[in-house]
């Protein structure tokens, strides 16, 4: 699809290009799926899912590992109805889940300039997790603030504002099956 092809879910809104297919994603998250598998053969998995971008992703990436684990969220506001970070981290939600112990799988859609992480990151930490480590849908290779590696990625992404498959613009666009860059 391009800007001249129309897809009733973009409400007339045009955008570049597809940038990921489903089809696509579907098969990355399966090949994420089984790295997480033989990355963590025991222990507590907790995979904490970083709402409102990585929804989408973390429901299809969850049915893809095959060992027994635990499912939690974790809510923090940096866009607002922006294009670009903000900078200021803001925690709306805080997981429940006991932490102490367990394997951390922190499941973010898109890493962009790092802010969001390294605060997440941070306050994880403090909870003394067995193992923290990021698994990405979407990398940038942006994020000059960025301190944590992101073990895991999906894709690397261009440095283009992207939506769909949870990513969003204002709120819009989450629903979308592939992965666009707007226009």
């Amino acid at each position: 699809m391009n800007a001249t092809t129309a897809d009733p879910r973009l409400d007339g809104r045009p955008v570049k290009r597809i940038v990921y297919s489903a089809e696509q994603i579907a098969t990355r998250v399966r090949e994420l799926g089984a790295e997480i598998t033989a990355r963590y053969p025991d222990g507590e998995l907790l995979v904490l899912g970083l709402l409102k971008g990585s929804f989408i992703f973390l429901g299809d990436l969850v049915r893809q590992i095959a060992r027994p684990l635990q499912v939690d969220f974790i809510v923090a506001a940096s866009y607002g109805d922006s294009t670009t970070s903000s900078g200021h981290v803001r925690l709306v939600y805080d997981p429940e889940t006991k932490l102490e112990g367990k394997h951390i799988l922190l499941v973010e859609d898109i890493v962009d300039s790092g802010r969001t992480l390294n605060r997440l990151m941070d306050l994880l930490s403090l909870r003394q997790p067995k193992s923290l480590e990021i698994c990405a849908l979407l990398h940038k290779h942006v994020a000059e603030y960025l301190r944590y590696p992101v073990r895991l990625v999906g894709f690397d992404a261009p440095n283009e504002f992207l939506v769909g498959y949870g990513l969003d613009h204002a709120e819009n666009f989450r629903h979308l099956p592939y992965i666009a860059s707007l226009q």
